[in-house]
């Protein structure tokens, strides 16, 4: 069976080579986008001119969930305007 055919979290695999995660191979995550695995370096760095604009992508797309899932924080006010009503 081809890595890509399948779907399940349990059954990863390196996004070049195609060697599955077992007990003895962890694989990991593209640190930026979260989407590929890799076995070891040298397939990461032989994926890297693939894969750098759909990581870029993902990567910005991750950047904005965090940002809007933020609260909104009101400027701060000048600080005349709040001596002014402090005192008044």
């Amino acid at each position: 069976m081809a890595c890509e055919d399948l779907k399940t979290e349990e059954d990863i695999c390196c996004a070049v080579c195609g060697t599955e995660e077992v007990d003895d191979i962890k694989l990991r995550k593209c640190t930026a986008c979260y989407l590929v695995r890799y076995c070891s370096v040298k397939c990461q760095k032989e994926h890297r001119r693939q894969h750098k604009m759909e990581c870029k992508k993902r990567a910005a797309e991750l950047r904005d969930e965090i940002l809007f899932r933020q609260p909104y924080k009101q400027p701060l006010r000048r600080l005349s305007d709040m001596l002014f009503t402090a005192f008044n």
